[in-house]
């Protein structure tokens, strides 16, 4: 059934389970947190994530059209500046595919959106060791180059859909690919996606020598 959210248009893909700090300051965002506030008790602070597909972040207008999948972001805690900006920090928690959305309607975006169950897939749980081989293969060719920083990994999970979600966050690929990997069908399909993303990435850091994907691989 479809269920009417309000919209945080950004520059990136929140996936389930990952941890997104926010700085809210344009006037229609802080609106949306103080509703988010201003709801009853017990009531979960959400609003829905989605990654801009034309447009940009700041401005009223700027966001002229918006990816269809988008993740449910619940608020755990909230620091009011002075000047009337919100820092937020936030949990990205369910899928949900994008039937309509406003973008230019007041206070702040909304959308009619459905949400997705998290299937495994077919051998869903046989993927997870190679794809964390993978993934761990792919972070120490990141850490070999030079100027690049990558920070420690959180330990990880024996479950194969939070495995899968994991990665998607935290490899550097273009915002198209990321959104693909929130897409995907089931948690097989995003784990098939991201150990064929993961070898193309190590090869391309060890032909070039350099930060892949953000860069390199845009496209029109």
């Amino acid at each position: 059934m479809p269920t009417t959210l309000p919209l945080f248009p950004l520059g990136s893909v929140l996936f389930p389970g990952v941890v997104m700090p926010l700085r809210v300051f344009e006037p229609r965002y802080r609106q949306l947190v103080e509703d988010l506030q201003a709801l009853p008790e017990g009531v979960d602070q959400r609003f829905g994530v989605v990654a801009i597909r034309d447009g940009r972040e700041v401005g009223e207008g700027n966001v002229r059209s918006v990816y269809e999948y988008g993740c449910t972001a619940q608020i755990s805690a909230v620091d009011a500046a002075d000047d009337g900006s919100y820092s937020l920090v936030t949990t990205g928690v369910e899928r949900f595919r994008v039937l309509s959305a406003d973008l230019e309607g007041a206070p702040y975006p909304i959308g009619e959106v459905e949400f997705l169950t998290d299937a495994p897939g077919e051998d869903a749980d046989s993927l997870r060791t190679p794809a964390t081989a993978q993934f761990l293969a792919y972070q120490r060719a990141l850490s070999s180059l030079r100027g690049v920083r990558v920070g420690p990994l959180p330990q990880l999970p024996d479950d194969a859909t939070v495995l899968s979600y994991l990665i998607a966050a935290t490899m550097i690929i273009d915002l198209r690919e990321k959104h693909s990997l929130l897409a995907a069908a089931d948690t097989a399909t995003r784990l098939r996606r991201e150990q064929a993303l993961l070898r193309r990435e190590a090869l391309l850091i060890q032909e070039l020598r350099s930060l892949p994907a953000v860069d390199l691989l845009k496209r029109d």
